[in-house]
């Protein structure tokens, strides 16, 4: 499947889209990719919940440290919808370039995604670059989703045998990577959740042509971001893009969710087909008007809620199975 991309980006984009869109080019704030990672992630980090929805409160929401193969701890957030033993979990991995983003930054769409769907999640606060590059990111994702099939599950009280791996963007990538190594583990999962996933290993779509100046997610912070995660040498790995894997066969079945109007969505729909050809169940939603990132835009973006109720319809459903 491909998308007829047109010239006029902005007449392309929703009204409240094209509007905070405008809102945020006027703010005075230095492009993020004129910042050092550090000033980078604290300049996110200040930005945190000021687009999304209201947090819910849920009855559980637990820390925990997940060990990985280093010896290091990884902190984790569980969240629930309930108290109850055995519900089901998906494992998020949250977006950011592999270099900014965290369990704080992605909580409310965890929590929303809970409440939903009926499921626990738990959201990895994985390494980020540039002080951890590739394939630790990978790594750690492997590291936690085969902890959580483990011994995780029985000690948290949650359904080992109901497993789901998702993320956004750069967690979309780590979900879709993940979801091969479940395969190739024997590891059944229920679902591979992957909203406007990076999957190509040089970024020369015609979505990325047409949206190299953005809006929002632009060629030179594209760029930026994986200046500081990987080598060149490495970028047709494909535990970074996963449209690299030599077969697909055999993964977990996708819901994929995408924008139209982000250098994405042409990655995010190449991967949707490799799936498809290989057999491999695929529900696809393309969410008109508007960018990459606003998954954390409900408070203003109604196709933010929208996604949020698809994909936790998509847990459910795939939970029931």
């Amino acid at each position: 499947m491909t998308l007829n991309h047109g010239p006029d980006i902005h007449a392309r984009l929703t009204p409240a889209m094209r509007l905070l869109v405008e809102r945020m080019a006027r703010a005075p704030y230095p492009p993020m990719h004129t910042l050092t990672a550090a000033e980078a992630k604290a300049a996110h980090a200040a930005s945190i919940g000021v687009l999304d929805v209201p947090k819910p409160r849920l009855p559980r929401v637990q820390q925990l440290q997940i060990p990985a193969r280093d010896g290091a701890a990884l902190p984790a957030r569980l969240v629930a919808p309930s108290l109850a033993a055995g519900l089901p979990v998906l494992l998020y991995l949250h977006g950011g370039g592999f270099t900014i983003g965290s369990v704080e930054s992605h909580d409310t769409v965890c929590r929303v995604l809970a409440e939903q769907s009926g499921a626990a999640v738990l959201s990895l606060d994985y390494r980020l670059a540039p002080e951890h590059r590739f394939p630790t990111a990978v790594h750690d994702a492997w590291d936690a989703l085969r902890w959580l099939a483990g011994e995780g599950a029985a000690a948290l009280a949650l359904d080992g045998a109901r497993i789901a791996v998702g993320g956004d963007s750069a967690g979309g990538t780590l979900a879709a990577v993940s979801a091969i190594h479940a395969r190739d583990l024997g590891l059944p999962l229920a679902l591979q959740l992957l909203i406007y996933p990076g999957t190509t290993d040089h970024q020369d779509t015609d979505s990325h042509a047409l949206y190299a100046q953005g809006p929002l997610l632009d060629k030179a912070l594209i760029d930026w971001f994986f200046h500081h995660y990987i080598d060149s040498v490495d970028r047709s790995d494909w535990r970074f893009a996963p449209l690299k894997s030599a077969e697909v066969d055999g993964v977990a079945p996708a819901w994929v969710g995408l924008a139209e109007c982000d250098p994405l969505v042409d990655e995010g729909l190449l991967y949707a087909d490799k799936l498809r050809a290989a057999g491999v169940p695929v529900e696809l939603e393309i969410y008109r008007g508007v960018v990459h990132g606003f998954l954390t835009m409900g408070r203003s973006i109604v196709e933010a809620r929208q996604l949020h109720a698809d994909a936790a319809a998509a847990l459910r459903r795939a939970f029931e199975r």
